[in-house]
């Protein structure tokens, strides 16, 4: 049972207004580290155009680097309506990020690599899992082998793959995901999804998100801001609902309405002109 003191914020405002703030990295960072399967440390939020806080900017997203085996990009972007061109859009949002984060005259050794981790609350494609993820892969097309590439490196020959060096893709798909939390991935999309947490999790960060991501534990101003958030949220997917019934109703009436029409034209026809239009059409 959730105690009224167990009310967490929404995972898409805290990432605007909250998990910039070096004090509350452990929650990004046990996300992380569930996701890639990795210890991850962060280093910083990136300055880059995408992490504006601006109050008219409705994308919830966040550039961060991150330590693992080397220093990488990961971008984190929260998504609760549809777009039309969102994988162009997150493909747009990668190439941005190598582009700002290697210096003028640095050589392509200095290419990061970077992850780009979407979290949808809308319906992206069709499939049955609620996490996707892809990476880039040279396969032979007639031996299907994969193709590795070496460099020499003070004196060594280090052999790496492409999927080392190009960016990586996960898709989390809110929407679709109904197990019982079971492993400390599931138990996080459990509470980026209803806001719940286990009393006895163990997963990295969601101690993190218990600390310091309570609704009681912000200020008076947070509260009303938080709050004007989850209004507006609402009444943009109530809009986007009603638009999306409005336009089957509609499409449904112009197909209704175009189908009366063409059996009253053929119904006014002679027999035998229908037998010639349709043997033409066949």
């Amino acid at each position: 049972m959730t105690k009224e003191s167990d009310c967490y914020i929404r995972f898409d405002w805290a990432i605007k207004r909250l998990l910039r703030q070096k004090a509350n990295f452990a929650v990004l960072e046990g996300f992380l580290t569930v996701l890639l399967d990795e210890p991850i440390r962060i280093l910083e939020i990136l300055k880059s155009e995408s992490n504006r806080d601006d109050k008219d900017d409705k994308s919830n997203r966040v550039d961060i680097k991150a330590r693992n085996s080397k220093d990488q990009i990961v971008l984190i972007e929260i998504q609760n309506n549809r777009e039309r061109y969102y994988l162009e859009r997150i493909l747009y949002g990668v190439s941005k990020a190598v582009t700002e984060h290697i210096g003028r005259g640095e050589g392509y050794d200095h290419v990061k690599k970077v992850y780009s981790i979407s979290i949808l609350y809308f319906d992206l494609g069709q499939g049955e899992d609620y996490l996707y993820h892809g990476r880039t892969d040279f396969i032979g097309v007639h031996t299907h082998d994969h193709l590795k590439i070496t460099v020499r490196d003070k004196d060594a020959i280090l052999p790496y793959l492409p999927a080392d060096v190009f960016p990586e893709y996960y898709l989390i798909r809110i929407n679709e995901f109904d197990k019982v939390a079971m492993t400390p991935l599931e138990e996080w999309i459990e509470y980026l999804k209803y806001g719940k947490i286990k009393e006895d999790t163990t997963a990295p960060g969601l101690d993190a998100v218990r600390e310091h991501l309570q609704y009681f534990s912000l200020d008076k101003a947070e509260q009303k801001a938080y709050d004007r958030y989850c209004d507006n949220l609402r009444i943009e997917n109530d809009v986007m609902t009603t638009a999306r019934q409005d336009g089957w109703q509609e499409g449904w009436k112009q197909g209704k309405d175009a189908g009366l029409q063409e059996g009253h034209e053929k119904g006014l026809k002679p027999k035998s002109v229908i037998r010639h239009a349709e043997s033409v059409s066949d």
